[in-house]
């Protein structure tokens, strides 16, 4: 009698199976119950059942349904990311790594981020927002002085966070230490003999604005030196403005500029150039944040570097914490480096 071996094929457009939670507890003989507090690491199970449905799960590539886990949590699973609608686009590598850092914790929690553009002084937008109930909670990206943003979310009991110094102890916030590091950099500078320096701040409103101004303040106090108000120079936020301030600057004999971000340094650099001022034979230049432009520049330029990704990582780590989540973000102190280069030698 002749033999054949039968071989069967299985379609390759076969749909794969997508198990739910009730499948998985059909399959194990176990309450729908057991497999939630498995799969949530909350709740009191035995270790061997737990086991035994983390693998069922791995085994069978199982993912949550977010829209129903939603919906059984009351949740939408989703959070506000606030950016300032008058930024700029010079500002836009800020907001992008810290977007990143963002989005890689929320990511993790099977969170999604919404991008909101917002005024300041028109809240519609923002309003609109939180009266739908389309997100869990918001990080603000820019901290402004009496903010009416700020007040608003915390009238409202939003969970939100703040990137940037906060004088509301109520407020949740996460900052870079721009005021250690201004006066770090600024001391730096005094001891390198440059005394006469002129300060080249951004817009007043913002409090990343006052605790920069209060580090360089200090490192001249620290060192026994005081300051001329007539060398300080506040919402230089354009080609003119910076142009004027260098121009006034160098009539009272400032030897060196400390310029409070990368976007002011970039226009103080191009007001020196037109004056044709070598740096650093004729003058120095340092900046209060780095950018790769002024690590390019001809010469590069001295300056403070943070680590923003990790700055967005601690915001959405801060805030998924208000909503009961359990990030392994450590909310550590966030660190800077002073890298200093030909700008200043």
């Amino acid at each position: 009698m002749q033999k054949f071996n039968i071989i069967c094929f299985e379609p390759k457009n076969q749909a794969k199976k997508i198990y739910t939670i009730e499948d998985i507890a059909r399959e194990l003989g176990v309450s729908k119950t057991t497999v939630s507090r498995a799969i949530s690491g909350k709740g009191r199970i035995g270790q061997a059942t737990r086991e035994r449905v983390l693998q069922f799960i791995k085994e069978h590539d199982y993912r949550p349904n977010v829209m129903a886990k939603g919906l059984a949590q009351r949740k939408t699973y989703n959070l506000a990311l606030l950016l300032p609608k008058d930024y700029i686009a010079t500002e836009f590598p800020f907001f992008k790594d810290c977007m990143n850092g963002i989005c890689e914790v929320a990511s993790d929690f099977d969170y999604d981020i919404i991008i909101s553009m917002i005024e300041e002084n028109n809240l519609s937008q923002l309003k609109r927002l939180e009266s739908n109930k389309k997100v869990d909670g918001m990080i603000l990206s820019r901290s402004v002085e009496d903010s009416q943003v700020q007040k608003y979310l915390k009238s409202c009991n939003v969970p939100f966070v703040v990137i940037g110094p906060c004088k509301d102890q109520e407020i949740p916030s996460v900052d870079n230490q721009n005021q250690e590091a201004s006066q770090e950099m600024t001391g730096v500078l005094l001891t390198k003999g440059i005394k006469k320096l002129a300060l080249l701040g951004g817009n007043e409103s913002y409090s990343v604005t006052k605790h920069r101004y209060q580090g360089f303040i200090r490192a001249h106090e620290q060192q026994g030196l005081s300051f001329v108000p007539d060398m300080v120079y506040m919402n230089t936020d354009n080609q003119l403005k910076v142009t004027e301030a260098v121009t006034e600057a160098l009539a009272h004999g400032a030897e060196g500029f400390v310029c409070m971000d990368d976007v002011i340094c970039n226009m103080c650099l191009g007001s020196l150039r037109e004056k044709k001022l070598r740096i650093p034979t004729d003058i120095r230049v340092a900046s209060l944040y780095d950018s790769t432009n002024l690590e390019y520049n001809n010469p590069p330029v001295t300056s403070v570097r943070f680590d923003t990704v990790r700055l967005g990582r601690m915001a959405c780590a801060k805030l998924l914490q208000l909503l009961g989540e359990n990030p392994r973000e450590e909310l550590l102190p966030l660190s800077y480096q002073i890298v200093l280069r030909e700008s200043t030698q």
